[in-house]
């Protein structure tokens, strides 16, 4: 099949009619235009990824921040719960695991700037969305400009603005923006308002967010001061009852930008009153691209690497120049002096959550370890990193023959291009549907035809056209850039498609299988399996290859580490090769033994009205933990799980079907229980592979 494009969907490139930007005390500023965000006036493209503080224990933020670093994330976003920290009306706690000063110090130390999202009210499936109770109680108008509701919203922010002062961007610090409030999709006077509030308090930051979506028409947000950003996930675990969704529209490559655009053909685009966000004066961004998602009571989602890297990779492939997720790490919910912090229908919100377990089935997990998408996002990060530049000020070109998510024949594709150089964009997979093979597919992109391919298999990736390399154009290649290290360039083979460069001049060559490098008119083209290159890291300006790995840099020591226990061994690009190395670290897994036993102890009433949404009684263990390192892993098939140690609630989950991992430290030297109820057929639960 050919496989043409419609024009690029571009207007006119607008600058300096949004009222942002900022530079810092060496003069360098960021700013944004329509379509990409500037440093220093040069576009580029940033990683955001959201990792709550208060969620995490205080000494392994360094850590935590590390491996974010490593996997390629430029921007560290958080929420500020304000009920974390005045769960007492007038007691505000900024200490411990609610120390964001700290937090943002680490983050500078990591390497990532910092968007903080103030609020005042959050979501993040917290307690009232992040309102204390006392504020709830106070019967006063909410996310609105009552005058009451304003002044204590004054308090709140100068509160938060006092502890990251001398901090901000402006100042040499980490903090380049804020968020004001969350999903608020209908009073853009409120939103100004907490924008004049913010900045009155202190909050001068080169970026202003709001979240964009709405229906269609988009939220009602105030028109240039404010930037309109994103999200995407790769299911809706919040949607009521137990019955299968349509396929998810994010897997197709399209230009709508809302996550509640599913069927826009057949929607109004404007509001009843002629409302139309104006997308066309902001560029594309996202702060919520689902590389996982937090199971519901009643909705049990596992999500697949290819999940996360699919959507990632389509979003961007239709124009997104902020690549912003929610969440990239999971953490596990504090316990309040009053109550719990989880969402709860209890408190009058639409689902139940685990009353600790933030987990979020994300890149990092609760408790900081990798998984498969962690690796494979990466390989975008990278490609941001040092081609963002020239991707950035490229529109969206969509494909000539478009799909709809129930299509499963038809090839998934969109472009990116200036005209003579581009990328081609292509996906090949749909969650919780298989998609056919499409053959001998040619890329007519009107600059070069690329030869014929066969797409099949689950599998998504983009090829570059025109891209110069060093001071050598690639007119074409069959692979995926990733990233450069001087006057070497590497890329990613396309499991099933041969990777083949053709280069002006008429030099072309075909990679063979393993890692290649091949030399290319003064430059070296490596290309590598796409499972290797997940393992790719750029640490400390050097390219690593993990053996089954994950690295980062120690950030005390600055010493090379894995994520995963034990020795490992990682290959290091030196004078155009790789060269292999190990470590040996001592390990000693996680002992444990399960003794069925009476049930120990009547848990607290958070705990035990946990255990009553399964209507059923729970089986209770003895957990006898003889080893400090590594993770007990729970596999019996359960409804819900709760271990408590020496008494108290430690770690919980709503049962998915994967193994239940809980850091052997947190009970080891501890008398442990664990409580499982019965698996139900009452809730949603995802289905086989």
């Amino acid at each position: 099949m050919n496989a043409s494009f419609l024009p690029p969907q571009a207007g006119p490139l607008l600058t300096r009619h949004l009222k942002m930007g900022g530079a810092n005390p060496a003069g360098i500023r960021l700013d944004l235009t329509n379509r990409y965000l500037t440093r220093a006036g040069q576009p580029f493209l940033p990683v955001m990824g959201e990792f709550h503080f208060s969620r995490c224990e205080a000494e392994a933020w360094p850590a935590e921040l590390a491996k974010m670093k490593a996997g390629g994330v430029t921007i560290a976003a958080t929420y500020l719960f304000w009920i974390h920290h005045e769960e007492i009306e007038g007691a505000r706690r900024f200490t411990g695991n609610l120390d964001i000063r700290r937090f943002v110090l680490d983050c500078g130390r990591a390497g990532l700037a910092v968007v903080l999202r103030i609020g005042p009210w959050a979501h993040g499936e917290c307690r009232n969305g992040g309102f204390p109770d006392w504020l709830v109680r106070k019967g006063i108008p909410l996310r609105c400009n009552d005058p009451a509701y304003l002044a204590l919203v004054r308090g709140w922010y100068a509160a938060v603005f006092a502890q990251v002062q001398g901090l901000l961007y402006k100042d040499g610090g980490p903090v380049i923006g804020v968020q004001l409030e969350n999903e608020l999709v209908d009073d853009a006077a409120h939103l100004a308002t907490l924008k004049q509030i913010a900045v009155e308090a202190g909050f001068d930051v080169p970026y202003y967010t709001v979240t964009g979506w709405n229906a269609a028409a988009g939220a009602r947000i105030p028109a240039d001061e404010v930037l309109p950003v994103f999200s995407a996930y790769p299911d809706a675990p919040w949607a009521a009852g137990a019955a299968p969704l349509p396929l998810s529209p994010h897997y197709v490559f399209d230009a709508e930008r809302n996550d509640a655009a599913v069927g826009a053909d057949l929607m109004a685009r404007t509001a009843p009153d002629g409302w139309q966000l104006p997308y066309d004066r902001y560029p594309f961004a996202t702060c919520e691209l689902g590389c996982g998602q937090q199971s519901t009571y009643h909705r049990r989602v596992r999500i697949s690497p290819m999940d996360a890297y699919a959507l990632s990779l389509v979003k961007l492939g239709s124009g997104n120049n902020l690549i912003g997720y929610y969440m990239y790490h999971g953490g596990t919910n504090p316990v309040g002096r009053l109550s719990t912090m989880q969402e709860s229908r209890a408190t009058g919100y639409p689902n139940d959550y685990p009353i600790l377990n933030y987990d979020f089935d994300t890149a990092l997990s609760e408790y900081g370890e990798a998984r498969p998408q962690y690796g494979l996002l990466n390989l975008l990060h990278l490609f941001a990193a040092d081609f963002g530049e020239t991707l950035a000020p490229m529109p969206f070109a969509p494909p000539a023959a478009p799909a709809r998510p129930d299509d499963l024949d038809t090839l998934r594709y969109a472009m990116r291009t200036d005209g003579t150089a581009g990328f081609v964009f292509v996906n090949h997979h749909q969650r919780h549907a298989a998609l056919r093979p499409v053959r001998d597919v040619r890329f007519d992109t009107g600059a070069v035809v690329f030869p014929p391919v066969t797409v099949a298999g689950d599998i998504a990736f983009f090829f570059p056209f025109g891209l110069m390399l060093g001071g050598v154009r690639l007119a074409w290649a069959t692979a995926q850039p990733i990233c450069r290290c001087g006057d070497s360039f590497f890329f990613a083979a396309v499991p099933g498609i041969p990777a083949q460069y053709a280069f002006e001049g008429g030099l072309r060559f075909t990679a063979g299988p393993g890692v290649t490098v091949q030399d290319a008119g003064g430059i070296r083209v490596v290309t590598l399996p796409l499972a290797e290159a997940a393992c790719l890291r750029r640490l400390g300006g050097r390219v690593y290859l993990g053996e089954r790995c994950n690295l980062y840099l120690d950030p005390g020591s600055g010493a090379l580490r894995a994520i995963e226990d034990g020795p490992f061994a990682y290959r290091l690009w030196e004078d155009g090769r790789f060269v292999r190395r190990s470590v040996h670290r001592p390990f000693a897994p996680a002992v444990w033994t399960l003794t069925p036993c009476p049930a120990p102890f009547s848990p607290d009433k958070a705990g035990a009205a946990e255990l009553a949404l399964s209507g059923a009684p729970a089986r209770w263990f003895a957990l006898a933990v003889t080893t400090p390192e590594g993770f007990v892993t729970i596999g019996a098939p359960h409804d819900i799980a709760q271990i408590y140690a020496d008494g108290r609630l430690i770690a919980d989950e709503f049962g998915t079907g994967r193994p239940w991992r809980v850091p052997a430290r947190l009970l080891y030297g501890k008398t442990c229980h664990l409580a499982l109820t019965p698996p139900t057929a009452s809730v949603w639960r995802e289905p086989p592979a």
